[in-house]
């Protein structure tokens, strides 16, 4: 379950570690499952923040809350 960036108007200027530069990333976020056990997965969805290099197509995700 992704949150896709709806045009070129909210991609963001980002450095790029594997470029080594600032190129244009497309950033999402996404509802991810962290608990590989089936009886806890509604329990363990978290959001994360994802970043896609526009230039090399490296993906980037960060968690968004640290609970």
């Amino acid at each position: 379950m992704a949150t896709e960036s709806p045009s070129p108007l909210h991609d963001q200027t980002e450095h790029c570690e594997s470029c080594d530069r600032e190129t244009q990333h497309s950033v999402s976020v996404e509802i991810r499952t962290e608990s590989g056990k089936r009886e806890n997965a509604e329990f363990s969805r978290e959001p994360y923040r994802v970043a896609k290099c526009m230039a090399c197509g490296t993906e980037r995700s960060q968690r968004m809350n640290n609970a």
